[in-house]
């Protein structure tokens, strides 16, 4: 079983830049065999897809409102994957969720929630106009 721990959110002025981190603090071996994905959840709405990335980091995906603007990153040595966050924007504001899933290494990346295994508590990202 994995035990993932989100942090780094936070309050942050229009413009701003974030880094959240999703930690992998038990079953670390399964986490670097795992595709992980960043997704948020707004006040009122479903939880939507942001990032996901690879078991080795070498294949990215994001969802068109955070091309050009977030980065997904992974250290396995660390047992950790990165949200870099830039201009952000108040309609980013949500809870920020990282969730992971075992996969082969060949493996399509998924934006589907429904595909990830386990998940973090979650983080609040809010952006002031």
């Amino acid at each position: 079983q994995v035990q993932l721990v989100e942090s780094g959110g936070g309050l942050v002025q229009a413009g701003g830049s974030l880094r959240l981190s999703c930690a992998a603090s038990r079953g670390t071996y399964m986490f670097s065999r795992s595709s992980v994905g960043w997704f948020r959840q707004a006040p009122g709405k479903e939880r939507d897809f942001v990032a996901t990335i690879s078991r080795n980091g070498g294949a990215t995906d994001y969802a068109d409102d955070a091309k050009g603007r977030f980065t997904i990153s992974r250290d396995n040595a660390k047992n950790t994957v990165y949200l870099q966050m830039t201009n952000l924007k108040p309609e980013d504001t949500a809870i920020y969720y990282c969730g992971s899933r075992q996969t082969i290494l060949t493996a399509p990346l998924s934006t589907d929630q429904r595909a990830y295994e386990y998940w973090g508590q979650g983080i609040q990202v809010t952006v002031s106009s």
